[in-house]
């Protein structure tokens, strides 16, 4: 076989091809800096926590606002306490709330590490897509966080505290005794319930962006969506109609915004191919 016959069956490869073989390594060497940017990861969310401990009081106080005002200003208390009936129920409390604000926290530099691993698997027009996603999930997520706390929490401290009953002839009274770590469950429960609901744009953003699910099956699909999105609220949320109904109602503009997302995307991938075609 002549030389230029094997210069001829040599692959054509673009400059996405040699980039992509550039950054090829060896299995050992992905392990290696797989096991650096856990640790970057780890040491990043073990800071942020240390550091959130030490301000878990104040954050509590922030998140116990909502059921405050309501107390206090709304239903006039001049004093709501909380109980707690453990000896480190308090301390237990704070150390989970610093974990849970210090992934808040190390997020940017974990979500960094995690593209930085996966940055050289991807071509260049690919990197371009992954970097807004990775942007916007924790936006949302916070946008999430931020709809129970000024929604979400000041609704079910008055629904909870409408069951308070004063002491009257042949009538007992009621009181609330809402315990300082049932407070902080159903807070970060909620939050995460609305956190990771919201990131429902991302998803099937992404989904479409692969081609595995297109603009007409999203619209086509939107009753079965319905039904999955009241599931998943019953699920998520406390048992009671309210919190339901306010993580149904914005999830589903997210999902009609996801519609939005991948119709432009798929507009926007038939103009490239008609230039490319073009162009050839």
């Amino acid at each position: 076989m002549s030389a230029d016959m094997r210069e001829d069956e040599r692959p054509d490869f673009t400059d996405d091809d040699m980039e992509m073989e550039a950054t090829r390594a060896p299995l050992l060497d992905h392990l290696i800096e797989l096991r650096s940017r856990l640790i970057w990861s780890i040491a990043a969310l073990a800071v942020a926590t240390i550091l959130c401990f030490f301000l878990a009081r104040p954050l509590y106080n922030i998140l116990l606002e909502p059921l405050v005002r309501v107390a206090e200003v709304e239903r006039g208390e001049t004093r709501f306490e909380l109980i707690y009936t453990a000896p480190l129920e308090v301390f237990f409390v704070e150390l989970k709330l610093s974990l849970f604000a210090g992934v808040f926290l190390a997020f940017p530099i974990m979500g960094w590490q995690i593209y930085s691993f996966v940055a050289p698997g991807l071509y260049r027009r690919e990197k371009g897509t992954v970097l807004p996603f990775l942007v916007a999930a924790p936006v949302l997520f916070t946008l999430g966080a931020l709809f129970v706390y000024f929604v979400m929490l000041p609704l079910i401290s008055n629904f909870a505290l409408s069951f308070e009953q004063e002491a009257a002839q042949g009538r007992a009274a009621i009181t609330p005794q809402i315990k300082v770590s049932e407070y902080l469950s159903l807070v970060m429960a909620l939050m995460l319930a609305f956190g990771l609901s919201f990131q429902l744009p991302v998803v099937l953003s992404l989904m479409g962006r692969a081609g595995i699910i297109g603009a007409d099956t999203l619209r086509s699909g939107r009753k079965y969506a319905i039904v999955a999105i009241l599931v998943s609220a019953a699920f998520f949320t406390p048992p009671d109609l309210i919190s339901q109904v306010m993580l149904a109602v914005p999830v589903y503009g997210l999902y009609e915004i996801s519609i939005w997302c991948v119709t432009m995307m798929e507009k926007k991938a038939a103009e490239d191919e008609a230039i490319d075609t073009g162009d050839g």
